[in-house]
């Protein structure tokens, strides 16, 4: 069975914050990263600061700097959280979503990228003091339990209905070995 080749295209909105207003927008890259045994590398975020309490997984990424394009932007992002060289499969999709309580709007280019080494993270201040970001390897099952159990909070419901239906079609890409860069 051959897979569609669209890119998955996500609009979610913020139903855990009341909406005022969004004055600014971020565009991010994230990734699904998998090794050749078909594990999945995320980041655990320990959070409590305006958002609440909360112990969450995420895809690793961030934001694209100013001048930087999405692939760099992505190879960046999963050396400095991962430690993680990387060759980009193939671009999963967009997910544009909101974080109402810091009126932004975030533009999610999602990739899928396969490891071809480990070596030092390069993390800054913010995301070990404030985040204590660490690495999580996971099976798919594995990773949808953890999004399932961190979506006891409000942000960890709004990162699982981000994340979870990317980490899906990154599965299906996958299986059907869907993917070229």
């Amino acid at each position: 069975m051959e897979l569609e080749k669209t890119e998955l295209s996500l609009h979610l909105e913020d139903n855990e914050w009341e909406y005022e207003y969004t004055d600014h927008d971020r565009v991010i890259a994230r990734a699904i990263v998998v090794d050749d045994s078909g594990a999945f590398y995320f980041v655990r975020a320990v959070r409590d600061d305006l958002f609440g309490k909360a112990t969450l997984i995420e895809t690793s990424g961030g934001g694209v700097e100013s001048g930087e394009d999405l692939y760099s932007a992505i190879k960046r992002e999963l050396l400095e959280e991962l430690g993680a060289e990387v060759e980009v499969l193939s671009k999963i999709g967009v997910v544009d979503d909101y974080y109402n309580l810091i009126h932004r709007h975030n533009i999610g280019n999602y990739f899928l990228c396969r490891v071809l080494s480990f070596g030092d993270k390069h993390l800054t201040e913010d995301e070990i003091e404030s985040f204590h970001l660490s690495t999580l390897k996971l099976s798919f099952d594995e990773a949808i339990k953890e999004y399932e159990r961190c979506s006891d909070s409000k942000l960890g419901r709004l990162v699982a209905r981000r994340e979870v239906p990317v980490l899906k079609r990154a599965k299906e890409l996958l299986d059907a070995k869907e993917y070229n860069s």
